[in-house]
């Protein structure tokens, strides 16, 4: 099973969100873009801006942890490209 890191941004908050799912990204993108309670709630135009396939879970919470850790939007936009 495929484990994947991601980065979602949201124009209308000028904000990303980072996370790791085992779901299909699609999936669970649109559960990102629903009206529920959270941080990525607050917005309906997430849009997947960058992705990473790991083999396991924690691999993919690594990396995520990892980038995290970075708090920093000018490392994140050299990730980016």
């Amino acid at each position: 099973m495929e484990h994947h890191f991601y980065i979602l941004y949201s124009k209308q908050l000028d904000r990303f969100y980072i996370g790791h799912t085992s779901d299909e990204l699609d999936q669970r993108l649109r559960r990102h873009n629903t009206n529920h309670k959270g941080f990525t709630g607050r917005a309906n135009d997430w849009r997947l801006c960058y992705c990473e396939v790991y083999p396991s879970k924690s691999e993919a919470k690594e990396r995520e942890s990892q980038v995290k850790s970075w708090k920093s939007r000018k490392r994140l936009f050299q990730l980016l490209g």
